[in-house]
């Protein structure tokens, strides 16, 4: 099956980086899963606002400077946020981003980049990943499990 974005998707693409939106576009047509770009480009206001809420940790998002997006699966009419087929996503975002030439890093794993990920394990490289963040910053912290979100490695 393929999907295309819809035009919601591809106005909260305006401003992201042309790598970036090419893999999305690439990876929309691959996916064994629809998804909506819910984010792309974000103001300061718009990310000061997400830090008091909580849905974000940093003022120092990429989505700042264009260089990420949140994809967000979309099942049965409506966004879905559950891992699983965050992973799905992230299968299509790790093809496509692989063919095109372009490296990103996944919310879900932030000290690697996507393509030294397992795509067939992506849950356990989670667990690996916790583990190590764990050694650093203590045993009782948990980083931030983002999995709609992709942001290109900058050069």
């Amino acid at each position: 099956m393929s999907f295309r974005l819809g035009a919601l998707s591809e106005s909260n693409l305006v401003g992201v980086h042309p790598d970036v939106v090419a893999v999305v576009r690439k990876a929309i047509l691959i996916s064994e899963i629809d998804f909506t770009v819910h984010d792309g480009l974000r103001t300061l206001a718009e990310q000061k606002k997400l830090v008091a809420s909580g849905a974000s940790r940093t003022l120092e998002s990429y989505h700042l400077t264009g260089d990420a997006v949140d994809l967000v699966p979309f099942v049965n009419g409506k966004l879905r946020w559950e891992m699983p087929l965050c992973n799905e996503v992230a299968r299509a975002v790790l093809e496509a981003s692989g063919k095109l030439g372009v490296r990103l890093v996944w919310g879900r794993v932030w000290d690697a980049e996507l393509v030294e990920l397992d795509p067939d394990d992506f849950d356990g490289e989670r667990a690996l990943y916790v583990q190590r963040y764990q050694r650093i910053h203590g045993l009782k912290k948990f980083p931030l499990d983002d999995g709609p979100h992709f942001q290109r490695v900058r050069s």
